[in-house]
């Protein structure tokens, strides 16, 4: 019997903010909005002393978990140590879903495993080979709280161009996103916690190693499956991403095309004379950098002019709403992969959305 999948709560099926345009370089993007930094957990990897987390690091297969908690606990322990192995389940929420179900597929399918997509004893007992701690404690810095924030995000294109960055709102959605954390995930783990105040022990995950094991030569964009996989020059895979898709009337490219450059801490343009959507009255407009910008984090440039694949805003919409064409990871995966790509790296798009 497989582990039933349970969607403990959705997301709004809603369209997320453009990326259809090239942002401009790194050299553009002010000073005051760093990008995410992906977590590199330090091994030996010391276990929280939370009791919450001291049941999600002993959780134990069970194909008919007990309780709600368990089956928290069992899907929490999985989904790290997925993000661990490269095979990111997207955002660390603790609970399963269409993006849990491919990565658990691209796993199998790496370790020769009959592939189904659902977690069971086989996946299990194979991925719990890393017996480390999948959460750990850490101390809330004075840098983490130290800013600069943007508390408040527009939706509106016009409105986020009079900001001088699109930084995070606050602590919390920073330490969520170092630690590939949802941050009510990150609330629940931690409950009364003052993520604000430096010095403050919090309980979080201790998800992937920033950089792959090798360069990456190929990248499969799959449309039907709504994933990103990275392959080195022996065809072995080096990653598996979740991955927001163009729809139907704004399709994602098909073929194939390659690498041209990589920008970090990008700055985004919106200009309505080469987009067909959009408040064309505005105008020309530049969006400064930082997390929340419509691309994230970074942009991996793509010889189909306009187009690549890049981060985003909200993690948690990631797999799950359409595109305007462009291929979305969550921030700390498009930098992970950004590292491992160079010039020239192939991107072939497969499959329909």
């Amino acid at each position: 019997m497989k582990f039933a999948r349970a969607l403990l709560f959705g997301a709004s099926i809603l369209p997320l903010a453009a990326c259809d345009i090239r942002p401009r370089e790194t050299a553009e993007a002010p000073a005051v909005a760093p990008s995410v930094q992906v977590a590199a957990p330090v091994l030996p990897l010391q276990p929280s002393t939370s009791p919450l987390a001291q049941a999600v690091n002993g959780a134990v297969w069970a194909e008919a978990p007990a309780s709600p908690a368990a089956q928290r606990d069992i899907m929490l322990r999985a989904q790290v140590l997925l993000d661990r192995a490269h095979v990111s389940p997207g955002v660390i929420d603790g609970q399963d879903g269409e993006n849990v179900k491919n990565a658990i597929a691209a796993y199998e399918r790496a370790n020769g495993l009959p592939e189904d997509g659902l977690l069971d004893a086989e996946v299990w007992a194979k991925l719990t080979a890393d017996a480390g701690p999948v959460l750990t404690d850490y101390v809330i810095s004075a840098q983490d709280v130290a800013g600069p924030f943007t508390p408040v995000i527009p939706k509106d294109y016009a409105e986020l161009a009079r900001l001088d960055g699109v930084r995070f709102t606050g602590p919390l959605e920073a330490l969520a996103e170092r630690f590939h954390m949802d941050a009510p995930l990150l609330q629940a783990l931690n409950p009364g916690a003052d993520f604000s105040a430096a010095g403050t022990k919090i309980v979080v995950a201790a998800p992937s190693r920033s950089e792959l094991p090798a360069k990456v030569a190929r990248i499969e964009v799959d449309k039907a499956r709504k994933q990103v996989r990275a392959y080195d020059a022996a065809g072995k895979l080096q990653a598996a991403y979740p991955a927001t898709v163009g729809s139907d009337d704004l399709p994602t490219p098909e073929g194939e095309w390659a690498v041209r450059t990589v920008a970090p801490s990008p700055t985004y343009t919106y200009d309505p004379s080469r987009l067909n959507f959009g408040n064309k009255k505005a105008g020309k407009l530049t969006i400064q950098a930082g997390p929340n910008n419509p691309v994230g984090a970074v942009w991996i440039d793509l010889t189909k002019d306009t187009y690549g694949i890049h981060g985003a805003p909200e993690p948690r919409l990631v797999g799950k709403v359409a595109s305007h064409g462009c291929v979305r990871l969550t921030n700390w995966d498009a930098q992970q992969l950004a590292k491992a790509v160079e010039k020239g790296t192939k991107v072939i798009f497969m499959g329909e959305a």
